[in-house]
């Protein structure tokens, strides 16, 4: 299995397998923790999608997304059924055929035993030349075909699988972030926020709406790599705000 050396890594792409997930049969539980765990490694999660179980449409946005983006993770279809469709996709998309891995072979009839049959041998599928990662805390490691990793779709074991990710990848430098809680409709501080983009061009400044919440009516947060820059801008709103209107 490959080395625990962390890569640096700028940017990531998703992509959310499944029917069901489209047909709202499942709700989709995946993005969110996969986007907590990047943003605490430093690295942004850039693109989104969803797909059904579709081996073409996986080979193509698989291909698309693995040149646009410095890794790009999968979450489901690598079951042994006939809708799992992920890992041919996968190896679809870099032009390669699938075999059987004989770590996770040995894994699979380790734990099946006797009752081990071809169909649960599917699950030890890889894409030819693919790579397993692993961490001291996950027994089974993820498969990683050149910069995708291949995620299962259970929630449970991908957000175990996500211990894999902080073991193997880094981002650049950690992100900042701060956030203001303002009395002020959003619609009432955009002028104020247009003028703290402007003058602070390498903060990330989002503002969002409160409808229900009596402490709050709109939050502002600030996303940055150099925190002198952030707590600039932070100053900056707040130095433009009116009095009374701020709970910091």
């Amino acid at each position: 299995m490959a080395s625990s050396v962390r890569a640096i890594t700028r940017n990531a792409a998703a992509l959310l397998i499944g029917n069901e997930l489209l047909s709202g049969k499942v709700e989709e539980r995946n993005l969110a923790p996969l986007a907590t765990s990047l943003r605490a490694l430093g690295i942004r999660l850039e693109r989104a999608l969803i797909i059904g179980d579709d081996r073409a449409a996986v080979a193509r946005e698989v291909r698309s997304l693995s040149a646009g983006h410095d890794v790009v993770f999968t979450s489901g279809g690598v079951g042994p059924t006939h809708d799992d469709v992920t890992l041919e996709g996968v190896a679809d998309g870099f032009a390669v055929a699938t075999e059987i891995h004989p770590h996770l072979a040995g894994l699979v009839k380790s734990h099946y035993g006797a009752a081990c049959t071809p169909d649960h041998l599917l699950m030890a599928r890889v894409p030819v030349g693919a790579q397993l990662r692993a961490s001291p805390e996950v027994q089974w490691p993820t498969v990683v075909m050149r910069n995708v990793w291949v995620m299962p779709g259970v929630p449970e074991l991908f957000r175990m699988k996500l211990l894999i990710v902080r073991e193997h990848l880094i981002g650049p430098s950690q992100i900042v972030s701060r956030a203001l809680f303002t009395q002020m409709e959003e619609t009432d501080l955009k002028p104020l926020l247009d003028r703290a983009v402007a003058l602070h061009p390498c903060i990330e400044i989002g503002s969002y709406p409160k409808w229900f919440d009596a402490s709050y009516k709109t939050k502002v947060t600030f996303d940055g790599v150099v925190e002198s820059q952030v707590e600039a801008a932070v100053e900056e709103l707040i130095g433009l705000l009116p009095a009374g209107v701020m709970r910091r």
